[in-house]
């Protein structure tokens, strides 16, 4: 507002002006927002300034209390300013290493955080087969794949006590030495053997290069004494005749030596005259692409697709048959199981899409169809990590799906059951039911006795089936199953499984197919 006033010494009329400041209204939310602020800025200078007392008090009484008396205000303070979320993995293994309570009394912790944080990376939903692996790990691994140790190169059953020579490997150090399949390991280095376990004989008869071991086996009774000198073996792979003139190759993985192992073999068949073949991946589980290679190799002219890859770019690459095919097989049969996966079935689908005489029998395999490599670090240990997958020459992709066989033969129910035991002093009875008895009536049934049902309840014909399988045994009979007789069971499935072919109906079918 404006007023017009005379000065009455210069008679002069000048205007009186006035300013009215004017005020934005605020609405409800304006101040509550502002009043947050202000709080908030006054807690952070209060924070501020508590730490910087507590840090000054700390430092006079650093003199006067012991360090240890610090920590919680130490780790009350550090608790008050946010950790750096762009780097966190770094940031919780420093809190862990420093303050975690149970980190002090772990050994090489840091060590062992760093593993633990680099499993969780590389543990997915999406890919089980990518993984961060420690250098014992990485060991381990390869030494699965390539099954390479120092021995004498045989592979034995150890059964109640009696250990049993099943294979000699071709060029081992004891086929070399006249071992012989079917040899009971008496003695080694002139201590007695018998009621040792497979660990404890692998314990005595492996050892370094280039020393001997001396063992006195059982050979039709009698005693046969000889000395070994141990050897580096790669053992993945196993060869022989069998009785009706096929050649029957067994390969227990893609190691580095693979394809100089069954090569050796093939020779041998051809040395024989062999013209068809046995191809077992049964419970392989794959291994290296080189190996699988130089294996298709022996099969398919040089130059044929054995498998493609396509990584995730869309490109696609070839691996293809070197040379060195061998011309005098004329009938191929492959058995596969539910465990043949990843090379097994590169080679099972190369075969079967690149030549007209294959036919695989078994059951459906893992179905494994993606490809890994394994980069390692410096102290060891290695990430494997999925780079691609690999699909058939005709573009097959296997994964998930697995490799549905020409024929389906199942072995016997027994053959795929996890035996649980029974507890110590556990001792079953007929008319009770459980998962045990029904162990043991697959058994029973398996080895020709007959139990009469195999659901788990136990029957008069089961007791009658036990009663016999116990005669024939010499084990005491009192119409129970008890954990001597439950082992006893468990046992002679297994031997006869190892020791003869006359339970495995899918090498019997393959037989067939073979001879027409």
């Amino acid at each position: 507002m404006s007023h017009y006033k005379d000065d009455p010494e210069t008679k002069e009329t000048y205007e009186d002006t006035k300013t009215i400041r004017v005020r934005r209204h605020l609405w409800p939310e304006e101040v509550e927002l502002i009043e947050t602020r202000r709080k908030l800025k006054a807690s952070r200078i209060i924070a501020c300034a508590a730490a910087v007392v507590m840090l000054v008090m700390g430092w006079l009484l650093g003199s006067i209390l012991p360090l240890a008396s610090l920590r919680p205000v130490q780790q009350n303070i550090s608790t008050l300013t946010p950790m750096d979320s762009s780097n966190k993995i770094a940031s919780v293994l420093k809190v862990m290493e420093n303050n975690w309570f149970f980190g002090q009394g772990i050994e090489d912790l840091d060590v062992r955080l760093t593993d633990q944080a680099l499993r969780g990376i590389t543990s997915n939903e999406e890919d089980p087969h990518t993984e961060y692996m420690s250098a014992e790990e990485v060991l381990e691994f390869t030494q699965s794949i390539n099954r390479n140790f120092v021995g004498i190169g045989v592979q034995f059953l150890s059964d109640n006590g009696i250990n049993m020579i099943e294979k000699v490997f071709r060029g081992s150090p004891a086929e070399k030495a006249g071992v012989l399949s079917g040899d009971i390991i008496h003695k080694i280095d002139g201590e007695i053997a018998d009621g040792m376990n497979s660990d404890e004989i692998k314990e005595r008869v492996m050892g370094d290069e280039g020393t001997d071991v001396t063992i006195e086996f059982l050979r039709q009774g009698e005693p046969v004494v000889i000395t070994i000198t141990r050897g580096q073996i790669s053992a993945t792979s196993f060869g022989t005749v069998l009785e009706d003139g096929i050649g029957y190759l067994e390969l227990y993985q893609f190691g580095e030596g693979s394809g100089t192992e069954v090569k050796g073999y093939l020779d041998d068949f051809v040395e024989q005259g062999v013209s068809r073949l046995i191809i077992d991946l049964r419970d392989n589980g794959g291994g290296y692409l080189t190996a699988l290679a130089d294996i298709a190799s022996f099969f398919v002219p040089k130059g044929t697709v054995v498998m493609k890859q396509e990584y995730a770019d869309g490109q696609k690459t070839e691996i293809q048959a070197q040379g060195g095919m061998y011309t005098n097989f004329n009938g191929i049969v492959i058995l596969v199981n539910n465990n043949t996966a990843s090379a097994s079935e590169v080679l099972t689908m190369a075969l079967k899409e690149q030549r007209d005489d294959v036919t695989v029998i078994g059951t459906k395999t893992y179905g494994k169809g993606t490809v890994q490599i394994t980069h390692s670090f410096n102290d060891g240990s290695a990430l494997k990590y999925t780079t691609s997958k690999w699909i058939s020459p005709n573009e097959v992709w296997v994964n998930g799906v697995g490799i549905e066989p020409d024929e389906t033969v199942k072995l016997h129910d027994v053959l795929y059951r996890s035996f649980g035991g029974l507890e110590e002093g556990q001792v079953l009875q007929k008319d009770q039911v459980s998962e045990a008895i029904k162990d043991v009536q697959l058994s029973l049934d398996y080895l020709g006795y007959a139990p009469g049902r195999t659901d788990g309840y136990f029957s008069e014909g089961t007791a009658a089936a036990l009663s016999a399988f116990c005669q024939a045994y010499e084990l005491s009979d009192n119409g129970t199953i008890d954990e001597t007789i439950y082992k006893a069971l468990f046992s002679a499935v297994r031997r006869d499984w190892s020791l003869s072919h006359t339970h495995d109906v899918q090498l019997h079918r393959a037989q067939e197919v073979l001879h027409g």
